[in-house]
């Protein structure tokens, strides 16, 4: 399996070009110019179909302009898009109810980015521990895990374990304490009278899609209840029925103080995020010490509750489940172990780990756009698959066809 470029009109070389002249170069997308979404399927600027198996990074669990998102989208832009927080209007209050019950939590604070919304469950742990758990001023500590992604703001980079994310942006904000993914006794033993915190994802996303032991997630949720550690987990790519239940933590049982959540919310249609949780802990915020001009605009929470909907109405965590017990099944035991060392996920966050040996993953990824499928590599070995969650079974039918062919090449890369 040779390298090879992604064949390209003029109209779409011209796109990159103006992305490559103008822009920052932040990113390393393949070479796939897109124009228009339907459900699972995309179309670029040369009307070429491709099957979406990344989702926007699980952004779009509800599939491409769901005609529901956009009747509401059109509705709700029509009457009002923005009044900011100085005002209340008639879509956050419902919006919050809707949210907050379908978390089973007390109260919740919007916001816009994910990266915000995480931001903001820190500064809510911070005052928690200062005022109820009295940790003495300015001393308050926070667990987190290594590999992990929570952003990419410079305090988020700043407890990132990943060289590149951190490299050339400090000075960073201290305050936090990095343990082992997957170890719980290293959570016990990182807990000390001044720990607030402990921040993770049930699942880690970027990281290559890593999925901690059984039982993990559970006994860190035990362990920060005895020592009145806030369990603070980040759903932004996990949640909101990517994994097969409404939030991934649901696999175990878990009850964290702290849900952050972000992508999906917003349906595809437009950022909203959230930190929900305790009326112990949001309660104590008070006017003033915290907000964002566009959090919890109208527009947003109108199609939040739309894109909420849409999970339950159409039954979006069992056909997460289902489906991703056929992906990982299927192709664990059709693709060859030469070429690939595991296929891996929980409901459809899936990803396949190649052997160190079988050349780098976006060789993969770009073979299999070459065929009409969308993937992105996560790591140099590792490609991740996370279709939306409306994908039908014709469809998934075709992605493991192709993604059999792709990697049951045995010849290597060059």
């Amino acid at each position: 399996m040779a390298e090879m470029n992604l064949p390209l009109s003029d109209v779409g070389r011209g796109h990159i070009s103006l992305n490559d002249t103008y822009g920052a170069h932040n990113y390393h997308p393949l070479p796939v110019v897109l124009a228009r979404g339907q459900g699972e399927w995309v179309w670029d600027v040369d009307g070429k179909r491709y099957l979406d198996m990344l989702s926007a990074y699980s952004a779009v669990n509800q599939g491409h302009v769901h005609p529901r998102m956009l009747e509401t989208l059109i509705e709700q832009s029509s009457r009002i898009t923005l009044t900011s927080r100085a005002f209340y209007n008639d879509q956050l209050g419902p919006w919050l109810k809707e949210l907050t019950e379908i978390c089973g939590m007390d109260r919740a604070l919007p916001m816009n980015s994910g990266a915000e919304a995480v931001e903001t469950a820190v500064k809510l742990a911070r005052k928690w521990g200062y005022k109820t758990k009295k940790v003495p001023s300015e001393q308050a500590e926070i667990i987190v895990c290594d590999a992990n992604f929570h952003g990419r703001t410079t305090m988020i980079v700043g407890f990132s374990s990943d060289p590149q994310y951190r490299a050339d942006f400090g000075p960073f904000a201290g305050g936090f304490k990095i343990i082992p993914y997957g170890d719980s006794d290293a959570l016990r033993q990182a807990i000390t009278p001044n720990t607030v915190g402990f921040l993770l994802e049930p699942i880690q996303g970027e990281a290559g899609v890593i999925v901690p032991p059984p039982g993990y997630l559970i006994e860190c949720d035990r362990i920060c209840k005895e020592n009145n550690v806030l369990f603070i987990v980040d759903e932004i790519q996990t949640g909101l029925c990517r994994t097969g239940k409404t939030f991934c933590y649901q696999h175990e049982n878990c009850s964290p103080e702290l849900l952050i959540l972000g992508k999906a919310l917003g349906g595809g249609f437009y950022p909203i995020s959230a930190v929900v949780g305790s009326d112990a802990v949001l309660g104590l915020l008070k006017p003033g010490d915290h907000g964002s001009t566009f959090g919890g605009n109208p527009l947003a929470c109108a199609l939040s509750r739309t894109a909420l909907k849409i999970l339950q109405d159409e039954n979006l965590a069992f056909r997460a489940d289902t489906l991703g017990k056929r992906f990982r099944t299927q192709l664990t035991s059709a693709l060859p172990k030469s070429v690939v060392k595991e296929v891996r996920g929980k409901g459809l966050l899936n990803a396949i780990e190649l052997q160190t040996d079988a050349g780098p993953a976006r060789l993969y990824s770009e073979q299999l756009a070459l065929r009409g499928l969308l993937a992105k590599e996560t790591r140099s070995t590792t490609i991740r698959f996370a279709p939306p969650l409306v994908i039908s079974d014709e469809a998934m039918d075709w992605a493991l066809k192709q993604i059999e062919d792709v990697f049951s090449v045995q010849r290597r890369p060059n």
